[in-house]
């Protein structure tokens, strides 16, 4: 009976240890109280000018994504490039459709680029080079404080795996290696959780994603004029689509203008011939 009481306090003093290492980091996380922690910028903040110069990633963990858009001649070509440039840059391509060109449709073509982060500005420039820039949109969260929390709490579980292998090893009876091995268990599969979201975040922290949109020449809005004679190309080109918009307009309206004059005309005949017949009676 002491054997088991014993064993029995021990399971319960590391579990009380483990639940209090880890309010503790939680704590300190929380209010910001890491000592020698960089002080974090402000999350989701938005970088300027297409690039991350104004980021300190020095000792700090930060998530990168944003949005590019461009106007290409070709976006399936472009596209095959775009992987390219990511692949030599070290990142990798999680997601890429293709839309070939239709009678109905222009050609287009959708990227999710994971870039590495220290490559995130040379990328992003190689790909302006792709087309014709429509946007460029990156944002960085500094996420520092919700790391360090995750790394005290791995740190403190593994402790206390460690010292609940070492009480397995130590003990005398099944009842006693029973409560061990539920102790153990719950806090492995814990761990393991823990560990997964580090992992993750260490990803994106590692690698920015960034989706890229790749349009056909002529099917994204141009940016506004900047001299006179673009203005000039700008307003011819407005006055076109507004011709061109008319008469598919005039089209579409043409047939049920045909069917309505058709109907017309036969109501006037039948009371045209009513009336005649009238007089002639």
């Amino acid at each position: 009976m002491k054997r088991i009481s014993v064993a029995a306090l021990a399971v319960a003093v590391l579990l009380l240890a483990g639940c209090s290492a880890q309010g503790s980091s939680t704590s300190g996380s929380d209010s910001g109280g890491v000592v020698g922690a960089p002080q974090p910028v402000s999350p989701d903040s938005a970088v300027k000018d297409g690039t991350t110069g104004e980021v300190k990633y020095s000792n700090r963990d930060v998530i990168t994504t944003g949005s590019v858009s461009i106007t290409v001649k070709d976006p399936i070509k472009s596209a095959q490039d775009a992987v390219t440039i990511t692949e030599q840059a070290g990142g990798r391509v999680d997601s890429r459709t293709e839309n070939p060109a239709t009678p109905n449709q222009p050609a287009s073509a959708n990227l999710t680029l994971r870039i590495p982060s220290n490559e995130l500005d040379r990328t992003v420039a190689e790909l302006k080079k792709l087309g014709t820039v429509n946007f460029v949109s990156l944002n960085a969260s500094d996420i520092t404080q919700q790391t360090q929390d995750l790394d005290a709490r791995i740190t403190s579980l593994k402790t206390s795996v460690d010292r609940l292998l070492t009480l397995m090893q130590q003990a005398t009876n099944t009842t006693d290696l029973i409560a061990i091995e539920g102790a153990l268990s719950a806090r492995q599969s814990e761990l393991e959780g823990l560990e997964s979201q580090r992992d993750y975040l260490s990803d994106q922290v590692d690698f920015s994603t960034v989706s890229l949109e790749l349009y056909s020449t002529g099917t994204v809005a141009p940016g506004s004029p900047d001299s006179f004679w673009t203005a000039i190309v700008a307003g011819w080109n407005a006055l076109v689509a507004a011709l061109g918009g008319a008469l598919i307009g005039i089209g579409f309206v043409l047939p049920w203008l045909l069917a309505l004059g058709a109907v017309a005309a036969i109501v006037l005949l039948i009371v045209w011939l009513s009336t005649r017949k009238r007089k002639a009676a």
